[in-house]
């Protein structure tokens, strides 16, 4: 009997791997083609939807069902080994980011190549073709006022300044421009109200800025719904300002960060602020995330319900990501409903210990609050001397309350426990609000202390003093101690301090001030307060994220397994780091900074 030689795919696909082998290894069409036959071809389609053999097939059928994938399972095995699934057309390999392991090391890793400065400019040619001139700008104010926002110590070098500042204004603009971005693989860093504290907004690779700040529609409000929908752009004061205006001045978006902040940094650092302890951070406020990927490719997390289990949590995913993993550009948040009547409380006490304890105390016997914040003796003092509040508080640790109810009724009942559980953990001195001027003025001395303290700074100390804010939460439980040994560390520091926070979710920021000469000083006394909170089973950053302050201090609170895993998910996502690249964790092996 003669047996005629098979002319399937098998023999096809090692003859094609053969010839691939000796290509030239500059031979990228010939190596692409391969890619896409691999990728594209029937053959290999068709398996991916044969359908699992039967328990009763038998064994001549098994062994036929089984030849073709597994041989075609060991010849691509040997095109990985011999590199012909490299794509010579980006800066990683699909091995490097499919491989074995479930995590991504730095050393697994190769340096990441950008775009040349004539790929730069090519690129903002291709730009200049889809935006209107003013969308794009390269003016020098234009590039200072993007590397630099006054306060936040992590600033970019010179060579590390963006080249050019690019304003969207649609999703559909987003998506375009990170296509040609993509393309030429260009640094993208996203710019939102500039807020920024721990150096997320700032390039460390030139490149490009793209600014949402023109994004800044609201696009639907839905009262019956309790949410909005708006573009990424838009700032959380806005917002409310919007829904006063329109006669729903009974909403507001729960999260309350610092003046100025817009809703894609709030949801990049998942950002919260005093309003917290109620509202919860952003995390617990965002519904739905319109978002653009590095490619271009446009996502929507999810419609509109408040609750789905369908699928992966991307909400999760994107909030707190830093602008790594994609581009918010519009999102639905909830709307909270404001108290119908509110009062404003400030009780006194003779240490940090008895501050903490009524808090814990308040929350354990299950007194909603809409506010609780704690401000140190310090601060308290800086408070007097500033001469920017109306009235003169005594130097000891402070609680201010924000309490809400249904109707006047309710609200008492909440002040009177209140007032009790204070007095019962030594309260020296307790005031509370009897209307709305009593209030503002009671709640000054908290609301302006970001101000204050400047403003202190600058007159007291020097007058380019800057202040180093941290940002550690830890379990109530911790509360106490770890207010004592911060205050000690600032003691026994070269530099005046102070400690206040939003002690109804444990979180703490523990201040410093600092001129431009002791900044490296500042970090190493700011980072070592900072492991104070790790070390009492806390985290580096409550509110303001990580950037590139604070990666080292991310990696000791989560180990490297972990932060291998989050590098995973970025190359997974942005395989040319394009995306903010150096936020968060080191995408890069030949990268020397903490």
């Amino acid at each position: 009997m003669i047996i005629k030689p098979y002319t399937g795919l098998i023999p096809r696909l090692a003859l094609k791997l053969q010839r691939l082998k000796s290509l030239d290894n500059n031979n990228i069409v010939n190596k692409t083609c391969f890619i896409r036959f691999v990728t594209n071809s029937s053959k290999f389609q068709n398996l991916k939807t044969q359908q699992p053999p039967s328990p009763v097939t038998n064994s001549k059928t098994k062994k036929k069902t089984y030849f073709v994938p597994v041989s075609i399972g060991i010849l691509i095995g040997i095109a990985l080994s011999i590199g012909i699934f490299k794509n010579e057309t980006s800066n990683v390999s699909l091995h490097q980011i499919f491989p074995s392991d479930s995590t991504t090391p730095l050393a697994s890793l190769q340096p990441p190549k950008y775009g040349s400065d004539d790929d730069l400019e090519k690129c903002i040619l291709e730009l200049g073709k889809i935006l209107t001139r003013d969308q794009i700008t390269n003016s020098i104010p234009q590039i200072i006022s993007h590397s630099d926002n006054g306060y936040c110590p992590t600033k970019p070098l010179p060579s590390q300044k963006p080249r050019y500042i690019v304003y969207p204004t649609s999703t559909e603009e987003v998506s375009k421009i990170m296509k040609i971005v993509h393309k030429y693989s260009i640094p993208v860093v996203p710019y939102g109200g500039g807020t920024s504290l721990e150096g997320h907004i700032f390039s460390t690779r030139s490149g490009i800025v793209l600014d949402i700040s023109r994004m800044n529609k609201i696009l639907e409000v839905y009262p019956e719904d309790l949410d909005a929908t708006v573009q990424a752009g838009v700032g959380w004061q806005q917002l409310n300002e919007y829904l006063a205006k329109q006669g729903l001045e009974s909403l507001k978006l729960g999260c309350d960060c610092g003046p100025g902040a817009n809703i894609c940094g709030m949801i990049a650092t998942n950002a919260s602020g005093i309003g917290a302890v109620k509202g919860g951070s952003m995390v617990r406020n965002v519904i739905s995330i319109t978002a653009v990927l590095a490619d271009g490719t446009i996502i929507k997390t999810k419609n509109r319900p408040r609750k789905t289990s369908a699928g992966y949590n991307l909400n999760g995913l994107l909030v707190g990501s830093e602008g790594t993993l994609a581009i918010v550009t519009e999102c639905t948040v909830k709307l909270q409903v404001v108290a119908p009547v509110e009062t404003v409380a400030v009780a006194q006490f003779p240490s940090v210990v008895d501050c903490t304890k009524c808090v814990s105390e308040l929350f354990r016997k299950g007194i909603v609050l809409d506010a609780v914040e704690l401000l140190d003796d310090n601060m308290m003092r800086i408070i007097n001397e500033s001469g920017l509040v109306t009235r003169k508080w005594g130097q000891f640790p402070t609680l201010f309350f924000k309490i809400g109810g249904l109707n006047k009724t309710v609200l008492n009942e909440v002040v009177k426990e209140v007032t009790a559980v204070s007095k019962k953990n030594n309260c020296k001195n307790f005031d509370f609000a009897k209307n709305e001027d009593e209030q503002k003025e009671l709640f000054d001395a908290r609301k302006n202390a970001l101000y204050i303290m400047l403003a202190y700074a600058q007159t007291n100390i020097h007058e380019d003093a800057k202040m180093w804010i941290t940002d550690v939460a830890v379990p109530l439980s911790k509360l106490a101690s770890v207010v004592k040994e911060l205050q000690d560390i600032i003691k026994e520091s070269p530099f005046e301090g102070m400690v206040l926070g939003h002690v109804g979710d444990g979180n703490l920021h523990a201040n410093l001030f600092y001129t431009p000469d002791q900044v490296d000083k500042c970090r190493d006394i700011a980072h070592e307060m900072t492991k104070v909170g790790i070390a009492n089973e806390g985290t580096c950053t409550g509110e303001h994220g990580i950037g590139n302050g604070k990666r080292d201090l991310l990696e000791l609170e989560v180990g490297p397994d972990t932060i291998s895993t989050m590098r995973k998910i970025k190359l997974a996502l942005d395989s040319r780091r394009i995306l903010n690249p150096d936020k968060v964790f080191k995408i890069d092996p030949l990268d020397e900074n903490p």
